[in-house]
C-alpha cells in the first residue's frame, strides 16, 4: 500500500477518528514480518538525510502529536535512529515558560524550525495551542479558532522558505491507552514517565477528539499535510511513519552539490604525497605572507 496517500488527511476533507481503524496493520500479520521492510526504509532515510545535509537547500519539520502514551517519545526514537544526530534536533514543547507566554504562540515554535540541510522533530507543537488551550478553555474560542487560519499562514511560510512539512497523529484507542498505562505502572523503567494528568485528562477524551478531528480538518494543506497514524501496534506506526518519511523526502529530488575545489588539481596533490614523508614531517605546510 502508499501510505502516504493512505494516511493522508485530504485537504478540505472532513476527518472523523471513530472511522478510522487504530489497530490496521495492511497485510503485515506481525512484527517479524514488517521487520525487513522497516530496515530497508531506516538504510533510505539515513542516505536521504546525509543528502539533504549536503545539498544544503531544503529542510524538513516533523510533528509528533497524539493522546497520552500514543507513542510519540518511541517514534522519535526510531526515526532519529535511522539519522545522524548531527543534522537533527527535536523539540518537546509542554507547559510554556513566562517568556513565552509573552509572545504571540507561535513564537517558541518558530524559533526552533529547521535550518536548511537540517531536520527537526517536535514532540509535541504549535498545535497545543489549539488542541489543551481549546478543551481546558485557557483562553476563549474567539482567540483559538483564529488560531487555525494562523497556523496554515505560519506553515506556508515555512513551504516558502523550502522546509518540508509532515504531521503525524498517532491514532491508539481507549484500550491501547489503558493497557501502556498499565505497562507503566509495572515496569519501573518506565514510571518516570507517569505523570497525574495521564488519568485526569482521560476524562476529556470526547473532547480532545473533538479538537483532534478540528486541527486534522483545517489544517491539512497540500504544503504541511497531516497523516493519520494507526498506531496501536507501535511496529506497524514505525513502518508507516518510515514509509512516508521516505517518500516525501524522495520526492524532493535532491542532488548533491558540485565540489568546490578543483577534483583535478587535489587528485595531483594526493598522488604527490608519501604517508612515511608525513609521518617523518617532511611535508612543510605553506609559508603564511608576511
Amino acid at each position: 500500500m502508499n501510505c502516504f496517500e493512505s494516511f493522508r488527511v485530504k485537504p478540505g476533507s472532513r476527518i472523523k477518528l471513530d472511522k478510522i481503524d487504530p489497530g490496521f496493520t495492511d497485510c503485515y500479520s506481525d512484527r517479524e514480518k514488517a521487520m525487513p521492510v522497516i530496515q530497508r526504509l531506516d538504510e533510505k532515510i539515513r542516505s536521504l538525510q546525509y543528502l539533504m545535509y549536503a545539498e544544503g537547500k531544503r529542510a524538513l519539520l516533523i510533528c509528533l502529536q497524539g493522546r497520552d502514551a500514543a507513542g510519540k517519545d518511541g517514534t522519535i526514537n526510531h526515526v532519529l535512529g535511522a539519522m545522524n544526530p548531527q543534522g537533527c534536533t527535536v523539540t518537546s514543547f509542554k507547559q510554556p515558560s513566562q517568556e513565552e507566554l509573552a509572545h504571540d504562540f507561535l513564537w517558541r515554535c518558530h524559533k526552533v524550525v529547521p535550518a536548511r540541510g537540517h531536520i527537526a522533530i517536535f514532540n509535541r507543537s504549535h498545535y497545543e495551542d489549539v488542541l489543551i488551550q481549546r478543551v481546558h478553555d485557557m483562553v476563549p474560542e474567539s482567540i483559538w479558532s483564529k488560531r487555525y487560519g494562523h497556523i496554515n499562514h505560519f506553515e506556508k511560510l515555512l513551504s516558502d522558505h523550502q522546509t518540508l512539512i509532515l504531521k503525524f497523529f498517532l491514532h491508539i484507542d481507549a484500550d491501547e491507552q489503558l493497557k501502556r498505562f498499565k505497562q507503566r505502572i509495572d515496569d519501573p523503567t518506565k514510571q518516570w514517565k507517569i505523570s497525574e494528568n495521564d488519568y485526569t485528562e482521560a476524562a476529556y477524551w470526547d473532547s480532545y477528539t473533538r479538537a483532534f478531528e478540528d486541527a486534522l480538518s483545517k489544517c491539512s494543506t497540500p504544503y504541511a499535510p497531516w497523516f493519520v497514524i494507526p498506531a496501536n501496534h507501535k511496529w506497524f506506526r514505525n513502518l508507516a511513519v518510515a514509509a512516508i518519511v521516505t517518500e516525501a523526502m524522495e520526492s524532493l529530488n535532491m542532488r548533491f552539490p558540485k565540489p568546490k575545489v578543483d577534483i583535478k588539481a587535489i587528485i595531483k596533490k594526493y598522488h604527490a604525497l608519501d604517508a612515511q614523508d608525513i609521518k617523518e614531517g617532511l611535508i612543510k605546510a605553506p609559508q603564511k605572507n608576511q
